[in-house]
């Protein structure tokens, strides 16, 4: 147990002799200087940066670029601009520190999260400015994307008759940049001159999913810019990305036995398990043509339900409790032939979460492709979803090539910075086994599961109140873990409206 620390007195005793009235105006001369200072370190900080507005955010923040080298090799070669922009603290006392928020994918944009960011810091974003950067190939900085990969009529095509070959080399065509200068590494050097062209001298650092990674390459360069970090939904510096298959073979296997140990749940599906493997067994044979009303226009349109869009709106909902709460009622509806609940869900994916597929093939096909060995191959291959994508990406990669990163790139962090790893027990991306895997070296760390949350697990649960105390302090030594342990779980929806069973009616819409 923890005792506060008694308050040594010895200082404040000479201070007490002067008269009451002199000591306050000590005491209001030294405020006034402080803010000042800080007044004046803020006006330096923001010097290089304009007054500008970000989706998501209703206020006027802070917007900037930095321009470096496409190749870091050739200084005097291409340039590019990097974007950023900073959510100015509410009351900054330390101007010289900003927490740098790292988004995930790889192939996301910090920026067009802001309002994302802006929620899930809020109180970090009390004291502390918000640091967001577009990493190269993503967002505002030169954007490698390829909306050939995410078609509008996503709904209607085969998407497992779609020719990954002929569709890279048709990206690779549009795109107005050397590819091989994507990756991670450049992308950290990136950060850096863009923290050292705004004036702070110190980060904290939060990066979510593949932005774990990012931020554990940050912290290994850069250490003595580093004042803490937060990793949520780890992606450790020596495990594969290929390796999600099986990520989410276990939360789909949590999610059933969760139904068939709810008593109200499995009474209103007691063949879940069976159903979910008729559909997908259908679709595998013959995919489903039929019209839908789109789920997001709401209008008739055709439909090609293939196995990999069922499964892949089984894995997104997986994703958060809300969403994972209605699975048992659309799996089950699909079963009967009523698909619409599933592509309610399946509208989550449509869009391919915002991500730069460019960045993407970068990322993956330098770190993570090429050191695909026997034993990942075979795990990969253990599911569909596993075995689709090693599959698909092995196919981009062979024309998206790029030069692959050293062995030493997947060691596993060696720091004694404060570290608070955030995992979701039922995480379908990032499972709490990928977390303890990263703290192996990491000597001044704490890993806190949440039973409830699913991946992302800050925007879940409490721990973005940790993340604030442990940036306030600097430390993990106050941090209150008990709100972690909160039944926050979400009833399985029975029906298409309610968590409660309908009297005398069916499942069935």
């Amino acid at each position: 147990m923890r005792y506060p620390q008694s308050r040594e007195n010895k200082g404040l005793r000479s201070q007490l002799a002067l008269p009451a009235r002199a000591l306050r105006q000590v005491f209001q001369a030294g405020a006034l200087m402080l803010a000042t200072m800080a007044a004046a370190q803020a006006t330096d900080i923001f010097a290089n940066t304009d007054s500008c507005y970000v989706d998501g955010i209703d206020e006027k923040v802070r917007c900037g670029s930095v321009t470096v080298p496409e190749n870091p090799n050739k200084p005097d070669g291409r340039k590019i601009d990097i974007q950023y922009v900073i959510l100015p603290a509410i009351k900054n006392a330390e101007p010289g520190k900003a927490l740098l928020g790292i988004a995930g994918g790889p192939g996301q944009s910090a920026i067009e999260s802001a309002g994302y960011f802006d929620k899930l810091l809020t109180k970090t974003r009390q004291f502390r400015d918000i640091l967001l950067i577009d990493q190269r190939g993503t967002g505002s900085s030169n954007i490698l994307a390829c909306d050939n990969m995410s078609p509008v009529d996503a709904l209607a095509i085969n998407d497992e008759a779609q020719d990954m070959v002929a569709l890279t080399k048709e990206c690779m065509d549009a795109q107005n940049a050397d590819i091989t200068q994507y990756g991670s590494l450049n992308a950290v050097t990136d950060f850096e001159a863009v923290r050292k062209a705004i004036g702070y001298e110190q980060l904290d650092v939060y990066g979510i999913s593949y932005g774990t990674r990012m931020a554990q390459l940050y912290m290994r360069q850069y250490p003595e810019t580093t004042a803490t970090v937060t990793l949520d939904g780890v992606v450790p510096m020596q495990q594969n990305l290929i390796y999600i298959g099986d990520a989410i073979a276990r939360a789909t296997e949590i999610m059933l036995s969760d139904c068939e140990q709810n008593q109200a749940c499995n009474q209103a599906f007691p063949e879940l398990r069976a159903e979910l493997e008729t559909v997908s067994d259908h679709l595998a044979r013959e995919p489903l043509q039929t019209q839908v009303n789109d789920p997001v226009a709401g209008e008739m349109t055709d439909l090609t339900l293939t196995r990999s869009k069922f499964l892949s709106a089984i894995r997104m909902a997986l994703y958060a409790p809300n969403t994972r709460s209605l699975l048992p009622y659309a799996i089950s509806q699909a079963a009967k032939g009523n698909y619409q609940p599933i592509l309610g869900l399946y509208a989550l994916t449509t869009d391919g979460a915002g991500i730069a597929m460019g960045m993407h093939a970068s990322v993956v096909c330098g770190e993570d492709i090429p050191f695909v060995d026997e034993k990942a191959a075979e795990v990969a291959n253990r599911t569909f979803v596993g075995g689709e994508m090693l599959r698909a990406l092995s196919e981009i990669c062979t024309i998206w090539q790029v030069p692959p990163v050293s062995v030493d790139f997947h060691q596993p962090v060696t720091s004694d910075i404060p570290t608070l790893l955030l995992s979701g027990e039922m995480d379908p991306a990032t499972p709490p086994s990928w977390a303890e895997l990263a703290k192996v070296q990491l000597t001044n760390a704490e890993h806190i599961v949440s039973p409830y949350a699913g991946h992302g697990t800050a925007s879940q649960t409490c721990a973005h109140g940790l993340i604030a105390t442990l940036v306030k302090d600097g430390s993990l030594e106050n941090l209150d873990t008990e709100c972690m342990e909160r039944d926050t779980s979400r009833s399985f929806y029975l029906n298409a409206n309610t968590v409660e069973p309908l009297a005398n009616a069916s499942n069935e819409e």
